[in-house]
C-alpha cells in the first residue's frame, strides 16, 4: 500500500463536485463523473474486481473473499457494503479548494481570508492532531471526501497489505460511491439488488465515536405566488405584488422552529431561498423532524401561514407542493441489532468510545434502509460541514479507516 488516507483526500478535494438541487439529471454536475472515473481507475489499479461506473455516476466495486471456494461454501460470511458520496454541498463553493495542513495546538484557528474557526468541543478533542483546513474562501470537502478517502484506504489495505505477513481477515465487501447525496438524491438510482450486499455502512459522519442509526425525516415545500404586474404609476386597484405577498409568508415563519433556534431532537422549518418579482415569486422551504407527529405539525404550521397570506393578499394565486425527500432510518434498523453491535465493537477496537447520535440531517443510508439495505453511518473525522470553516483531523480520519478494517475482521471471524 503506497498512499495514506491524507494523500487520497488531498487529491480528491481538487476535483470540484458541488451538486445542484435544481438540475433534473443525476449526477447534477460533471465533476462528480470526473471524481468517480478517478476512483474507478484507482480501484482497478489496487486490484478490486467488478469495478463499474454507470450512467448516473455511481461507482461500484468488489473486494473478493480471499478464502478458497470450499471454505466459503462451508462457512459463508455475510456480504458487507461500504458507501461514501462523491458530491459536496451547494451551500458553499467547492471550486479551487486550497487545503492547508496545520499542527493544532488549541484555540481558535484564523484562516488566510481572515475568517476564524472558533474553538469548540470538537477542536479541543483534536489538540495535537494534524488538521486540514481551507484558506477560508471555500468549503474543504471533508463531507464526504474524507469518507471516500477512508473507504479507498481501507479497501487498499485489505487488497494489498498484511500484518506480519498475514492478510487482514475479511469476507466479500462491496464498495459504492454515490452522486448527489447533498441534494437528497444519492440513493435514487442505487440498485440494491445489483449491489448484492446484506447490509452496509455509510462513512459520512463527523468526529470519532459518533455513530448514527437515526436521522431526520425530510420533506421540502415549494411555494409559488403569481401576481399581476403593471406600471407602478397606474397600479392602484390593479397590481398584485407576488414578491410582497411571499415576503409576508417568509416573515410569518416561526422563529422558534428555525434551524438556528433548535437542537437535539427538535424539528425545524428552514427557509432556504426566496426569489421573484411583482409578477411571480417562489420560496423553497425544507421540513425536518424525527417523528411523524412533528412532521405533521410542521406541515400544519406552514399550511396555516399560507391560508392567512391568501386572505391578506386577495388576487394573488398561490400554489404549495410538498415532496418527501428521505425517511428516518431508525425504524428500519431496529431489526438489525448485530450490525449495530458490531459497529460499536469496531469503534471501541479503533480506540474511540461509541456514542449513538441522532443526525440532524440525512445520509444515503436513510433511503437505502427503506429500500431494504440496512445502512447505519460511521464518522469521518471532519467537522463544520457545508461551511468555509470546515476542518478535518487526519488522525481521526485514520480511526475511521481502522473502524472499517475492524468491521471486516469482526464479521470474518464470527
Amino acid at each position: 500500500m503506497s498512499e495514506t488516507a491524507l494523500d487520497r483526500f488531498l487529491r480528491y478535494v481538487k476535483v470540484e463536485t458541488t451538486s445542484k438541487d435544481d438540475v433534473a439529471a443525476v449526477p447534477s454536475t460533471p465533476g462528480q463523473l470526473e471524481l468517480g472515473a478517478l476512483l474507478a481507475e484507482e480501484l482497478r489499479a489496487m486490484g478490486a474486481e467488478e469495478v463499474k461506473q454507470d450512467e448516473h455516476g455511481y461507482v461500484t466495486a468488489t473486494i473478493p473473499d480471499p478464502r478458497p471456494a470450499e471454505e466459503q461454501a462451508a462457512r459463508p460470511i455475510p456480504v458487507m457494503g461500504w458507501i461514501a458520496h462523491l458530491d459536496t454541498a451547494p451551500d458553499t463553493s467547492g471550486k479551487n479548494v486550497r487545503p492547508k495542513l496545520i499542527d493544532y495546538r488549541g484555540g481558535p484557528i484564523r484562516l488566510e481570508s481572515g475568517v476564524e474557526i472558533p474553538e469548540s468541543e470538537g477542536l479541543r478533542a483534536c489538540v495535537g492532531d494534524t488538521l486540514v483546513v481551507t484558506d477560508g474562501t471555500t468549503l474543504l470537502g471533508a463531507d464526504d471526501k474524507s469518507g471516500v478517502a477512508a473507504v479507498m484506504t481501507a479497501a487498499d489495505t485489505l487488497l494489498n497489505a498484511s500484518v506480519e505477513g498475514v492478510p487482514h481477515p475479511h469476507g466479500k465487501i462491496r464498495l459504492a460511491f454515490t452522486p448527489d447525496e447533498e441534494v437528497g438524491r444519492g440513493a435514487e438510482f442505487f440498485d440494491v439488488a445489483a449491489f448484492g450486499a446484506d447490509f452496509a455502512y455509510t462513512v459520512d459522519g463527523e468526529l470519532p465515536g459518533e455513530i448514527n442509526k437515526e436521522t431526520f425525516s425530510a420533506e421540502q415545500l415549494r411555494v409559488k405566488v403569481t401576481g399581476v404586474d403593471i406600471h407602478p404609476g397606474t397600479a392602484k386597484g390593479v397590481m398584485v405584488n407576488a414578491a410582497r405577498a411571499l415576503a409576508g409568508f417568509a416573515a410569518a415563519l416561526p422563529a422558534d422552529r428555525a434551524p438556528e433556534s433548535t437542537e437535539g431532537r427538535e424539528p425545524y422549518v428552514h427557509l432556504c431561498s426566496i426569489a421573484g418579482d411583482v409578477g411571480a415569486a417562489e420560496a423553497h422551504v425544507i421540513l425536518r423532524a424525527f417523528t411523524d407527529a412533528d412532521m405533521a405539525e410542521n406541515r400544519r404550521i406552514l399550511d396555516e401561514i399560507i391560508e392567512r397570506q391568501k386572505e391578506r393578499n386577495p388576487g394573488a394565486v398561490w400554489s404549495a407542493e410538498y415532496k418527501k425527500q428521505y425517511p428516518n432510518m431508525a425504524e428500519g434498523l431496529k431489526r438489525h441489532e448485530l450490525i449495530l453491535a458490531r459497529l460499536e465493537e469496531a469503534v471501541r477496537r479503533a480506540g474511540a468510545e461509541p456514542v449513538w447520535k441522532p443526525i440532524r440531517g440525512g445520509t444515503d443510508g436513510s433511503v437505502l434502509t427503506e429500500k431494504g439495505l440496512p445502512t447505519p453511518n460511521i464518522f469521518t473525522g471532519g467537522n463544520n460541514f457545508h461551511a468555509v470553516t470546515e476542518w478535518l483531523s487526519v488522525n481521526k480520519m485514520q480511526i475511521a479507516v481502522q473502524t472499517l478494517l475492524n468491521l471486516a475482521a469482526l464479521f470474518a471471524r464470527e
